[in-house]
C-alpha cells in the first residue's frame, strides 16, 4: 500500500494554525529530529507536526484536535496537565467509507498518534467511544497519558456518526471493522514509536470508554500478544444469547413511548436510583442507540427506520423508531444471533485488565453489562487477570455530574487511579485492590481525586 504524503502547502497551513515550524531542526538532540523518519505503516495519508504543546489547552481551536468530539465527556473543573511538546501524526488508513468529515478529508479510518518529547517507554492505544471520532478522548485520556510520557494512539474505529451502520455489506460489518482497525492502529503505532525513539514500546496498554471499553475487552481476548494490559471503562457487552444492548434498550424505548412501566425498567436491569437520569437518557440516548445498533445487526426488522440515514436534524437523529418499542431480540431469526456472534465477547482475556463501571449508569446498566462480563471472565477461569470496580454514583458520561453534583461523581479520577494500579500490577507485580465498590466520598474534590479500596 502506498503512502501518500500531504502537499507542502497543506502541511504549512496546518502547522501555521498552531504557530509552529513545519521543519525539524538538523540538531539530532531536537525532540522532533526524527519527524522526517515517521511513516505510518499502511497509512494512505499522513501529516506530521512538531508541536510545543500537544495537550488540548494549546490545541483547541487548531487542526490538532476537535472540541466538538470531546464535548460533554468530562466534568467541569477537571484538572488536566499542559505543556507537553512532541510530534503529532494525523492521517487515515485506506477505507471505502466517508462518514468522518474531519480535516475535510471525508474519509474514515482516521487516526491520531502523539509522541511526547520526554518518552518513558510506553504506548497507550484507544478507540472512540459511542459514534465519536479520533479526538474524542483527548481530554479524558490523551492529555493525561502524554504528560506521563506515554505515546498515544486513537482511531475513529473505521466509521463514525449516527449513520455508522450503513458501512459494510453484512449485518455486523461496521462493528467488526472497529476491532480490525484498532488492531491495525496498534501494530502501526508500535512501528511509529520505534521510528521516533529508536525501539519499540516496552509496554503497550489498551484502554477506552463505552465502545472503547468494548474494544479493550475484545483486543485483550483476541490479540493479547499486542498488549501488556488494559483498563476497560464501562465497555459495551455483546453476547449472542444476551444480554446485549438489544435485550434491554427496547424496554427503555417502550417506557419512553408509555408502553412499559417503572417496574419493567427495573426488571430489565436498570438500577433503582437512576430514575432522575431517565429523562435525559430518554431525550438523548435510548431511542438513537436502539435504532442504530438494531439497524447494524438486524436491518430486516424495520428497513424503513432508520433506513439510509438516522436523520438529517438533531431531532430526527435522536428520535426512536416506533417499531423498536416492540422489538424482541429473543424472537428474532437465527441470522441476527449470528450477526451478534461476530462481534461478541467471551470473557477469555489474555492479559491483566481492570474494569470500572458506574452504579448509576442509565445507558449500559451495570447489572446487564460489567457484572455479567465479570462472571464471564470468572467462568473462563481468567479471574486472576481481572479486577472489577463499581464506582458508586458514577454514570455513563461524566459531564452529567455538573447537573447533579449532589448525586453523581465523575469516574475519570477513578480511571486514572485504576490506570496507575494496572501499570503497577504489570510492571512491578503489585496486585491492585480487590474487586468491589468504590464508595462515593461525602466531601472532597470528587472531580479530581479517587482512591480505589
Amino acid at each position: 500500500m502506498y503512502l501518500r504524503r500531504p502537499l507542502t502547502l497543506l502541511s504549512a497551513a496546518l502547522l501555521s494554525t498552531a504557530g509552529v515550524s513545519a521543519s525539524a531542526t538538523a540538531d539530532s538532540a531536537h525532540p522532533c529530529a526524527r519527524q522526517a523518519h515517521i511513516a505510518v505503516p499502511g497509512a494512505e495519508l499522513q501529516t506530521t507536526a512538531c508541536l510545543p504543546d500537544m495537550t488540548t489547552a494549546a490545541t483547541a481551536g487548531t487542526a490538532y484536535t476537535d472540541p466538538a468530539d470531546w464535548a460533554s465527556l468530562a466534568a467541569k473543573g477537571t484538572k488536566n496537565p499542559t505543556g507537553v511538546p512532541g510530534i503529532q501524526v494525523d492521517g487515515y488508513f485506506p477505507d471505502s467509507s466517508h462518514l468522518n468529515k474531519t480535516h475535510g478529508w471525508n474519509h474514515d479510518s482516521q487516526f491520531v498518534i502523539r509522541l511526547p518529547e520526554h518518552w518513558t517507554g510506553g504506548l497507550v492505544v484507544t478507540g472512540a467511544p459511542g459514534t465519536r471520532k479520533q479526538y474524542s478522548l483527548d481530554t479524558l485520556i490523551s492529555d493525561w497519558v502524554i504528560a506521563q510520557g506515554y505515546a498515544f494512539a486513537s482511531i475513529d474505529k473505521g466509521n463514525s456518526g449516527p449513520d455508522f451502520y450503513t458501512d459494510g455489506k453484512r449485518p455486523g460489518d461496521a462493528i467488526v471493522e472497529w476491532n480490525r482497525r484498532t488492531t491495525e492502529l496498534t501494530r502501526a503505532a508500535k512501528t511509529v514509536v520505534r521510528q521516533a525513539y529508536g525501539h519499540h514500546p516496552r509496554r503497550t496498554y489498551m484502554t477506552g470508554i463505552s465502545n472503547g471499553g468494548y474494544l479493550t475487552r475484545w483486543q485483550l481476548e483476541n490479540h493479547p500478544e499486542l498488549y501488556d494490559g488494559g483498563v476497560d471503562w464501562e465497555g459495551a457487552l455483546w453476547t449472542p444469547d444476551g444480554p446485549n444492548l438489544l435485550t434491554y434498550l427496547p424496554t427503555a424505548v417502550a417506557y419512553q413511548a408509555g408502553r412499559a412501566t417503572h417496574d419493567d425498567m427495573l426488571a430489565t436491569g436498570f438500577a433503582p436510583g437512576t430514575e432522575f437520569l431517565w429523562p435525559y437518557h430518554k431525550a438523548a440516548y435510548w431511542g438513537l442507540t436502539q435504532k442504530v445498533y438494531r439497524a447494524e445487526v438486524d436491518p430486516s426488522y424495520d428497513p424503513k427506520c432508520p433506513g439510509a440515514s438516522a436523520g438529517s436534524t438533531t431531532a430526527e437523529i435522536l428520535a426512536p423508531c416506533a417499531s423498536d418499542a416492540s422489538y424482541d431480540y429473543a424472537s428474532r431469526p437465527l441470522s441476527v444471533r449470528r450477526a451478534v456472534e461476530r462481534i461478541s465477547l467471551t470473557g477469555r482475556i489474555g492479559k491483566p485488565m481492570l474494569t470500572l463501571h458506574g452504579s448509576l449508569d442509565a445507558l449500559l446498566p451495570i447489572a446487564t453489562d460489567s457484572d455479567v462480563y465479570t462472571r464471564m471472565i470468572d467462568d473462563s477461569h481468567r479471574g486472576r487477570l481481572h479486577r472489577s470496580y463499581t464506582i458508586e454514583g458514577g454514570t455513563h458520561v461524566d459531564g452529567l455530574y455538573d447537573a447533579y453534583p449532589d448525586r453523581l461523581r465523575p469516574i475519570l479520577p477513578c480511571y486514572r487511579s485504576a490506570f496507575g494500579a494496572l501499570t503497577d500490577w504489570v510492571e512491578h507485580r503489585t496486585a491492585p485492590p480487590a474487586s468491589g465498590v468504590v464508595p462515593r466520598p461525602a466531601s472532597g474534590d470528587l472531580v479530581n481525586s479517587c482512591v480505589l479500596h
